[in-house]
């Protein structure tokens, strides 16, 4: 079944982003993934928190290859330019409909 990786991103400074999202798209590919939503574009329709700077929603197969893309090596220096970029993220991991 598949599952989707929804994160939300308040970021202050866009100059991280150019080298995270270089290495990012490939691994997600390396993954079996693909975007469904990749957008600074955000408007809130419900809610009293701040909205957040950016949106992604990627799809992934399955959990084991969603936790692989997370997990592998490659990915966690872009965990930590993020962390080092002052972004605020939030990411979640949902499991799609079943019939």
């Amino acid at each position: 079944m598949p599952v989707y990786l929804l994160g939300q991103l308040q970021v202050k400074n866009w100059g991280w982003y150019k080298q995270y999202q270089e290495v990012t798209e490939a691994l997600v590919k390396k993954h079996d993934g693909r975007y469904l939503v990749k957008s600074a574009q955000v408007d809130q329709l419900e809610g009293g928190s701040t909205p957040p700077s950016a949106v992604v929603v990627i799809e992934f197969p399955s959990v084991e290859h969603a936790q692989q893309w997370y997990q592998d090596p490659d990915y966690q220096p872009m965990i930590e330019l993020r962390k080092i970029s002052d972004v605020d993220t939030e990411l979640l991991l949902v499991s799609g409909v079943s019939s």
